[in-house]
Order: C-alpha cells, then sequence, then structure tokens
C-alpha cells in the first residue's frame, strides 16, 4: 500500500505539473508564481483527493485505484485564446500519465529482455507494474467527460462561445458532488475504466 500510495502521490503531482507547465507556454505563469511547479509534494496535496480518495477506493476493493492533487491555479484571463487554451492545458495533465506508463512499459520490456528469468528485480517490476496501472487508470479517469475532471474541460474546446460561460459553471456547481457519486456508485464507471485500461495494456504490453 506505502508502494502505492507514493506512485499516486507522484504520478498527480507530475499530472498537475504538466498542466502548470502547459498553461505557462500558453501565457499564464500562475502555476510557477504559486510555487506549484515543483517534486516537493507539500504543496500539491489535497486531503480528499490525494488521501482520502486513494485510500477509500483501495478500501472498498475498486478495480481502479485513482487521486488527484490539488489542483494548479490558472488564470484564464492570460490566455490568447481562453477555450481553446483551457482545453489543450486540461489535455497536458492526462496525456503526461500515459506517457509515463508507456515509458514504463518499455522499461519492463527491457528488463524481460535482458532477464527473462530472472528474480532479482522481482520488487522492482512489481513497482513498475503498479506505475503503469495507476497511471493508465488516471489519464483514462481524467478523460471522462465529466466535472471537474480534465474531459470535461477538454469538451468545453467544442462548445459555441455563447453557451462556454454556463458551460464552465457546472464544474463549480457540481464538480464535488460528482466526485462524491463516483466514489459511492460509480462501480460501472470504474469497472469500464478499467477493461479499456485493460485492452490498451494488451495492445502496448
Amino acid at each position: 500500500m506505502l508502494i502505492i500510495f507514493t506512485i499516486i502521490i507522484f504520478s498527480v503531482i507530475l499530472h498537475e505539473i504538466a498542466h502548470g507547465l502547459i498553461a505557462e507556454r500558453l501565457g499564464d505563469p500562475t502555476a510557477r508564481n504559486s510555487g506549484r511547479l515543483t517534486l516537493n509534494p507539500v504543496p500539491h496535496i489535497d486531503p480528499l483527493m490525494s488521501l482520502l480518495l486513494p485510500a477509500l477506493l483501495l478500501i472498498i476493493g475498486s478495480p481502479v485505484v485513482i487521486g488527484g492533487a490539488k489542483p494548479v491555479p490558472i488564470n484564464p484571463n492570460n490566455f490568447a485564446k481562453p477555450k481553446k487554451d483551457i482545453a489543450l492545458t486540461s489535455l497536458a495533465g492526462p496525456l503526461i500519465n500515459l506517457l509515463i506508463a508507456l515509458f514504463v512499459i518499455g522499461l519492463l520490456r527491457l528488463i524481460y529482455l535482458f532477464y527473462p528469468v530472472s528474480t532479482s528485480f522481482a520488487g522492482l517490476i512489481n513497482g513498475l507494474n503498479y506505475a503503469v496501472i495507476i497511471n493508465f487508470s488516471l489519464a483514462l479517469f481524467n478523460l471522462l467527460p465529466i466535472p471537474p475532471l480534465d474531459g470535461f474541460k477538454i469538451l468545453g474546446a467544442l462548445v459555441p462561445d455563447k453557451m462556454i460561460e454556463s458551460w464552465y459553471s457546472l464544474e463549480r456547481y457540481f464538480g464535488l458532488v460528482v466526485i462524491f457519486l463516483l466514489i459511492l456508485f460509480g462501480g460501472e464507471i470504474f469497472s469500464f475504466v478499467s477493461k479499456l485500461e485493460f485492452e490498451i495494456l494488451r495492445i502496448f504490453a
């Protein structure tokens, strides 16, 4: 469990740093000015998403264990094209988790190639397998188009301009409620994500 929590914490930190870096490239330095572009876990930890949610999912035996860090602050007023740039900034988080998972799969293939029958790296392999599963889970779960997940903001790029303020307001009013509903009644969604993750891993692994 300690290994899982460590991987989750740093996976979600990299997820949030990716948001902040892309936002900065698009003209918004808020995340850097707030000291959030750091691997130090303390500024990123959110009691609910970083600790309680993954712990609860582990306890109830969820097929997918996910979590989140405190969202990096973003100021859309600094973006040249706010709707498009919010979508790109949101996409950066799931994308970095997907790239981490694929990178770790590459490491596992190298280990299996050079040490096909060795048990010397059993602990390392176990940890790397957790890293793949957790990062795929974070990427796929965050791409769900529901507030306050990244997929909701990405989908906002397709919303007509006259409706965009109402669209983003849904996150403010329903985001936390949706998270609690997912925890309580999201078994089917977690199961779907798990099956999708398995199919992706079967392609790349």
